[in-house]
């Protein structure tokens, strides 16, 4: 889709990678509303602040009816608690799924009639390479983007027949508050990452890999998994 004169809204666009498609966005001449659950911390010029919180039905019902006349949703908000899933904590699991899952599901189904309206658009999902590697540490958060894979694809056939389109964007660490611990060579910059994912969106491609590590887990889930 073409992004000059688009209506996004980007959710989670207060910090991070969020804020940094959201300023593209607005730098590639789209309306922008930049969601986040407390609007007040959105800083970035030239952007409509909205209140969303992803885990509150009541708050997406508001934000699809002040965005009404959107044309792109970038379901960016997320969370991470680094909670396995066999010995973590039960209610740590549940929030990554909520927020990560099905908060990406409700802000979806809530905007998709606005954006079939509106004469059809596109969705933009962002992932994560841990939607294809599993490592148990971080079991909660893999499952919940491995749902949003699951979740991305249904969608894509789902949607594809109101004239929306749905990407999925893969990516490993980048240098954003949730990956403060990690060591700065091993993370991407996420104005890089937001340039690729626009970028995809615009050519309608279904899956953006944005880095090396993410394209080669990607190529290898035809292999047959190492034994225990």
């Amino acid at each position: 889709m073409e992004l000059k004169e688009a209506v996004a809204v980007v959710t989670g666009a207060n910090r991070g990678l969020g804020r940094q498609l959201a300023a593209q966005l607005v730098a590639r001449g789209a309306k922008v509303y930049a969601a986040a659950r407390r609007p007040e911390t959105v800083d970035l010029p030239g952007v409509t602040p909205l209140r969303l919180d992803v885990t509150d039905e009541e708050s997406i019902r508001a934000a699809a009816h002040a965005a009404s006349d959107a044309t792109l949703l970038v379901n960016n908000a997320g969370i991470s608690t680094a909670t396995p899933l066999i010995a973590g904590d039960a209610q740590a699991v549940r929030r990554e799924m909520e927020t990560n899952f099905f908060g990406t599901l409700a802000v979806t189904r809530a905007f998709a009639p606005a954006i079939e309206g509106n004469g059809g658009g596109a969705v933009l999902n962002v992932l994560s390479v841990l939607s294809w590697l599993h490592p148990a540490p971080l079991g909660a958060y893999a499952a919940a983007k491995a749902a949003g894979w699951a979740l991305t694809d249904a969608a894509r056939e789902e949607l594809a027949p109101r004239g929306i389109s749905v990407s999925g964007l893969y990516v490993g660490y980048m240098d954003t508050d949730m990956a403060a611990s990690i060591p700065a060579d091993q993370k991407t910059d996420p104005a890089e990452v937001a340039a690729l994912a626009l970028d995809g969106v615009e050519t309608g491609r279904p899956e953006i890999l944005a880095d090396e590590i993410t394209r080669q887990v990607r190529q290898s889930l035809a292999a047959e998994p190492p034994a225990a």
